[in-house]
């Protein structure tokens, strides 16, 4: 008992003092009672000398401390509650949560209250219940960052739009308050826009979206993007509900790519074809449009499934074949710059969205083959003749070839035939050559009739475009504008003369100029050309004749008609061989011949010989048997008869 009334006793000394000390702050005047620290009377035995002392069982007593422990409430760590200012220190404030004890705040935790006084009431939240010093120990800071926290998640949850204030540039993005906590606002979440200076934010207080909150961290990202995105969803939504074909909008170009721009409409984008730009013909949309530009548009077509919006810019324009000039017509001279160019022709633009074909067969009267896109370039300009005009289904054909008389009105008396004419060649094929004697006339050389002796096997072998050649006429086909030319008919046939030249069996010396499997292409005098087959070709040695080899040749074959001669190498081998063979024949026969004679002189004499006579008969004889061992040459009828 005397420890219970102990404690109750120095809960009153307390409580008391509390109490006066409430007092003395709202009333500086009243005196304060100075009451001696309870820790003096610990030692004071409180019973001792004392009458009607009333005892207490052990159940009155727990009775009691469990009422009187009711009257205060109970806290846990990290809870957060309402308390009042009972005193401020040089270091902290006194706050009474209702506990056992009052809680100690740090000072500093109160910066941002300039008139902070007894009795104010804060909210704060318990870091500990009890310290190292047995003291309750409080938190207004972490007390405002939990409620900041319970907001941005509340914000986050139902999409609520909350303000902030950008107070600093960090990487890639920045650092927004928000409810006194810093979030993240990523450089993508700025503006619906490309954003590349982030200093001029900075400072600045707008609106923004959480989009995002980690728990554990406690972070949270927020976005000012996802605000405009809902304006713009909003009008973007307006706007099409109001959409109609043909309708005529404002619009800022937005993006400009290789097929057309997207413009803004105010919150929806439409795109702008490059066809429908301009009626004239562009390569790019960059040639007419710039970024940022406004411009009016009408509204061609709308896919309400897809959400796209066709627009166009030059329908807002009426289309130039319907102002056309009446006075273009048949027959009318007009001017213009190429703007396509195709295999089979050109376009000449006469006006924006007004264009004419020049067709490859009206650029020359000329019928050697025109490459169109060698002979216009983009942007040239060229006056043309109004050839076909059809203003309802917009056409219109042009020639430039009629600008000029036409030169094969007059062809039989400028060229006749027989005529020789220098000329330039312009083009070769595998053919012959096209050769242009004047403005509009070209005539064809046939291969075969470049050279009475060379073989040709393409006309680059013998002329390049651009050289000057020399021709005659060979014939004239007005109505199919056809000339037929020859260079070889510049002078006479020589195989006239060839053929008493190079008779069958005459040699000559020749010069292998090419060389395949077949044979061998030899250029003899008088630069005639003649054909070794292989098997000709070959030398004394066995081995075939080389390129570039000089040799002599013998003519096996001589066809005027076809213009042909064969030669070979080999049958000159060959004759000299039988030559040499024949002479070697007749030779061993005037030999025995010789030896016969000598035999019969001696044979009459042999009646005289005496036995030195005798040694040389024996060797006559020997002599003569041995002659018998050679070929024998045919013997002349003279011989014959005189043997027989």
């Amino acid at each position: 008992m005397y420890l219970f009334l102990r404690s109750l006793k120095k809960i009153y000394l307390k409580r008391r003092n509390k109490i006066l000390e409430e007092n003395n702050t709202q009333n500086p005047q009243t005196e304060t009672i100075v009451t001696a620290s309870a820790g003096k009377h610990d030692d004071f035995d409180w019973s001792a000398n004392k009458k009607n002392v009333r005892h207490y069982s052990d159940a009155d007593r727990e009775k009691y401390l469990s009422d009187y422990d009711k009257s205060f409430v109970t806290v846990n760590d990290e809870e957060i509650l309402m308390g009042q200012v009972v005193s401020i220190t040089a270091t902290d404030v006194v706050l009474n949560i209702g506990f056992k004890s009052d809680g100690l705040v740090p000072l500093s935790e109160f910066r941002d209250i300039a008139n902070l006084k007894v009795g104010d009431k804060i909210e704060v939240q318990v870091v500990e219940k009890e310290n190292a010093k047995g003291q309750l120990t409080l938190s207004r800071k972490a007390a405002k960052t939990h409620r900041a926290w319970e907001k941005i998640v509340d914000a986050f949850k139902t999409q609520a739009i909350v303000n902030g204030t950008v107070t600093s540039k960090t990487k890639g993005g920045l650092i927004v308050d928000v409810f006194s906590l810093e979030t993240f606002l990523p450089g993508s979440q700025i503006d619906v826009k490309p954003i590349t200076d982030y200093d001029v934010y900075v400072g600045q207080t707008m609106e923004f979206k959480v989009v995002k909150i980690n728990e554990i961290i406690k972070n949270a990202v927020v976005s000012h993007k996802a605000l405009i995105e809902s304006d713009i969803e909003q009008q973007r939504l307006e706007i099409i509900g109001k959409l109609e074909k043909g309708q005529v909008l404002e619009g800022t170009i937005k993006n400009i790519t290789d097929f057309g721009a997207f413009i803004d409409l105010g919150g929806v984008d439409g795109l702008l074809y490059i066809t429908d730009i301009s009626w004239g013909r562009i390569t790019h949309p960059n040639e007419v449009l710039k970024i940022n530009q406004k411009i009016n548009v009408v509204v061609l077509d709308y896919d309400d499934e897809k959400k796209r919006i066709s627009l166009g810019l030059k329908q807002l324009l009426p289309h130039p074949w319907d102002v056309l000039e009446n006075n273009i017509e048949v027959g009318s001279k007009i001017k213009g710059k190429i703007v396509n160019v195709e295999d089979y022709g050109a376009f000449l633009e006469i006006n924006p969205g007004v264009e004419g074909l020049i067709h490859v067969s009206e650029i020359s009267w000329s019928n050697a083959p025109i490459n169109s896109k060698e002979y216009f370039k983009l942007g040239d300009e060229y006056e043309a003749l109004v050839v076909t005009i059809d203003r309802a289904e917009r056409k219109m054909s042009l020639s430039l070839k009629q600008l000029t008389p036409d030169p094969w009105s007059e062809i039989e008396t400028r060229f006749p035939v027989g005529t020789r004419h220098t000329g330039t060649v312009r083009n070769t094929s595998a053919y012959g050559v096209f050769v242009e004697l004047a403005d509009g006339i070209t005539g064809f050389i046939h291969v075969s009739d470049l050279s009475w002796v060379k073989r040709i096997h393409h006309p680059n072998e013998f002329t390049k475009p651009g050289n000057s050649i020399d021709v005659i006429v060979l014939e004239i086909e007005k109505e199919n504008r056809k000339l037929s030319l020859g260079h070889k008919q510049i002078e006479e046939d020589p195989w006239d003369t060839f053929e008493s030249s190079f008779p069958l069996g005459s040699i000559h010396q020749g010069t292998i100029i090419k060389k395949d499997d077949k044979g061998a292409l030899v250029s003899l005098p008088y630069g005639i050309e003649a054909f070794s087959p292989s098997k000709h070709l070959k030398k004394e040695n066995g081995k075939l004749a080389e390129l570039d080899e000089t040799l002599e040749f013998k003519v096996i074959e001589f066809d005027r008609g076809q213009k042909k001669i064969l030669v070979s190498h080999s049958k000159v081998n060959d004759d000299k061989m039988q030559e040499e063979k024949k002479d070697k024949a007749v030779k061993a026969d005037k030999d025995r011949t010789d030896t016969r004679n000598e035999l019969k002189n001696i044979n009459r004499k042999i009646e005289k010989s005496t036995l030195g006579d005798l040694g040389v008969l024996s060797n006559l004889k020997d002599k003569l048997d041995k002659s018998d061992d050679t070929p024998q040459a045919p013997e002349a009828e003279g011989e014959q008869e005189e043997q027989a």
